[in-house]
């Protein structure tokens, strides 16, 4: 059964959109727009955590930014491929929501399962509009756009998206997979992100972009095709 959402946000692991992308969701989620959330993997080959944890850390951060949905398609974590299999899961997730917009992972990045998860949606979300693609009780679709997160890598954004009014709720998002970030009681081993610094960056980063905008914060994305507004008072 489909269900319409106006977002669909893709990640290669369960804590990516909310790095990438959770300001954007929540600020269009409080006017008005609702959105999901499908994560390609359990994250189960990260140093900290187990499916199980990172599974109930995911719920958590739904909450908090108001998602509709999320969904976790298993996909072998460090695995998972760009081929016909995977591509039919992705469709069927794109088919069953039925979204306007599509956002997924940086093209390139420091982790490799970012870039391949974002071709992999990428070029599902074209397949999905293919009538003779057939996925059963679920018909064609099409987002009209498809907006790549940006992650580890420093690259240009070619859209930038203010989120001042919802960056401390950004934040809280993040901060729900405890397992992953700064937590000085943990026994784990650490990792890049498990540094105190690392969530500092984000906001730091957050604010480099959107000094470009003249907001206080703001969150990058990548678009591989050319976008208009209607008029040029809609430029900020």
């Amino acid at each position: 059964m489909s269900q319409q959402l106006d977002i669909l946000a893709f990640g290669a692991h369960p804590d990516d959109v909310e790095l990438g992308a959770a300001g954007t969701l929540i600020f269009h989620k409080k006017i008005g727009y609702a959105f999901g959330i499908v994560d390609l993997t359990l994250g189960e080959l990260g140093t900290r955590g187990t499916p199980a944890i990172r599974l109930k850390e995911g719920a958590a951060a739904a909450k908090i930014m108001g998602a509709k949905v999320r969904e976790n398609l298993k996909f072998k974590d460090g695995f998972f491929k760009n081929d016909e299999a995977h591509q039919l899961e992705v469709i069927k997730m794109i088919r069953k929501y039925k979204p306007e917009i599509v956002l997924c992972n940086a093209p390139e990045d420091r982790h490799p399962d970012h870039g391949r998860a974002g071709e992999l949606v990428e070029e599902s979300c074209f397949y999905a509009g293919l009538e003779k693609i057939k996925t059963r009780g679920l018909q064609p679709w099409r987002p009209k756009q498809i907006l790549h997160y940006i992650q580890f890598r420093d690259i240009k954004p070619t859209v930038l998206i203010d989120i001042s009014t919802v960056m401390d709720a950004k934040m809280k998002a993040i901060k729900a997979h405890t397992s992953q970030f700064y937590d000085p009681s943990s026994k784990e081993s650490a990792t890049l992100i498990s540094q105190p610094e690392f969530l500092e960056n984000i906001k730091n980063r957050a604010a480099y972009y959107g000094q470009y905008i003249n907001a206080q914060y703001a969150e990058g994305f990548i678009s591989k095709k050319l976008l208009g507004v209607n008029n040029l008072f809609q430029l900020k």
